[in-house]
């Protein structure tokens, strides 16, 4: 076990304190099992390390793992850990732990034979916790993850230590907010680079080659993780590709299952579970009347991409204001707050307040004598009344 030892110290050593996630402080770090789900490049293996780095002794006591490593074509998971264990180890952290044929059944028995030892997990957002063939969803906490906030990007960028504030400060105390954050920065000067090319934690290593990286992570999330993990055949993966590439020219997009099956040559149950796999692997959000009544046959009213900057990456010449202010909104607030399709407006968040998105001259025409309703302005930096500034809804983790 050497050589593991020898490659988790060099990952740590490579490994930066400079800036560390929100999510963070939320895991409950003492618990025996920890899944952490999320899209490929949200930063799920940075946290890991800067965790074991920051937070845990230099030992032997804790190893980080990664289940592609070719240690484990020869070698089983669970013995992997009875090794550590019996060589004192006390926490193992385990990356991609979907590249692993029966992570779950493993890991569930990991869980079951040493209780002395602290797991935990990262896989793809398409990992299946609760239906895997061992259910870990009675022994793991679970955690998601998704990529910077506006208020993360600005940290990392202004070095700044700009704190999270909830929905309920945002509509309470939003002229007190606001004012706070604005004696520190001028949000609206970064907002648009952040739309652009600052959602991905991988921002600042090459910026030249941004979208470049984007377009081989979508590649890799399509072509590599759909078919292990759902077991789409390969020969399809183009109509996948078909499917998000329409979605992309006209978000948000209203879908009209009879045309996109005829365009792309589907049928509508197959469609359906496509539309269903690109939300699962976040490259689209699906907008609903009713979150908790659907199923994964059922047609969303509205489809986004799942954040702004794909939006530069697989189309460009598409990136309607309009469209970028809905996107941000939906991708920052969903992220802990439920979002539906509502009659009016353009978000019904909770089942409790509606929002109408718009430019700072938007008015409350839309949403007129609606209670808890509220305009959701861009380009201002100070609200009054029900008119939010749109920058602060990128506070909320």
């Amino acid at each position: 076990m050497d050589a593991l030892f020898e490659k988790s110290y060099k990952k740590l050593n490579a490994t930066s304190l400079d800036f560390e996630r929100s999510l963070m402080d939320e895991i409950e770090w003492n618990a025996r099992l920890i899944g952490i789900r999320g899209a490929r490049g949200v930063g799920k293996t940075t946290l890991l390390l800067q965790y074991l780095k920051h937070h845990l002794p230099l030992d032997g006591t804790a190893l980080y793992l990664s289940l592609d490593d070719l240690w484990f074509a020869e070698h089983k998971l669970w013995e992997t850990a009875d090794l550590f264990v019996k060589r004192g180890g006390k926490y193992l952290f385990l990356d991609e732990v979907h590249k692993y044929p029966n992570w779950a059944q493993e890991i569930k028995n990991i869980y079951d034979d040493f209780a002395e030892l602290k797991v935990v997990f990262t896989g793809s957002s398409l990992l299946e916790i609760l239906n895997a063939r061992a259910d870990l969803s009675r022994r793991a906490i679970v955690y998601e993850m998704q990529g910077l906030s506006f208020r993360e990007y600005l940290n990392i960028t202004q070095k700044l230590h700009l704190p999270v504030v909830s929905l309920n400060d945002i509509i309470q105390n939003q002229l007190e907010l606001s004012s706070s954050i604005l004696n520190e920065v001028k949000p609206l000067q970064f907002f648009s680079d952040y739309l652009r090319c600052g959602y991905y934690p991988f921002f600042n290593e090459m910026p030249s080659l941004y979208y470049d990286k984007m377009e081989e992570m979508v590649n890799m999330i399509l072509e590599i993780e759909l078919p292990l993990l759902r077991g789409l055949e390969i020969a399809y993966v183009y109509k996948i590709k078909q499917l998000l590439s329409i979605i992309a020219a006209s978000v948000p997009f209203v879908p009209n299952v009879s045309k996109i099956s005829e365009r792309i040559g589907i049928n509508r149950i197959t469609l359906l579970s496509y539309l269903h796999y690109l939300e699962e692997t976040k490259l689209t959000k699906n907008i609903h009347k009713d979150i908790y009544g659907i199923n994964r046959l059922q047609k969303p009213e509205k489809i986004y991409l799942e954040n702004t900057n794909l939006a530069y990456a697989l189309s460009e010449r598409n990136t309607d204001m309009g469209n970028l202010r809905e996107t941000f909104f939906l991708n920052q607030v969903s992220y802990h707050h439920t979002v539906e399709y509502p009659n009016q407006g353009d978000f019904w968040v909770d089942k409790k307040y509606l929002f109408e998105i718009g430019g700072k001259s938007k008015t409350n025409e839309q949403i007129r004598n609606v209670p808890n309703a509220f305009i959701v302005a861009d380009n201002i930096e100070y609200g009054i009344q029900n008119k939010i500034p749109l920058w602060m809804f990128g506070f909320l983790y």
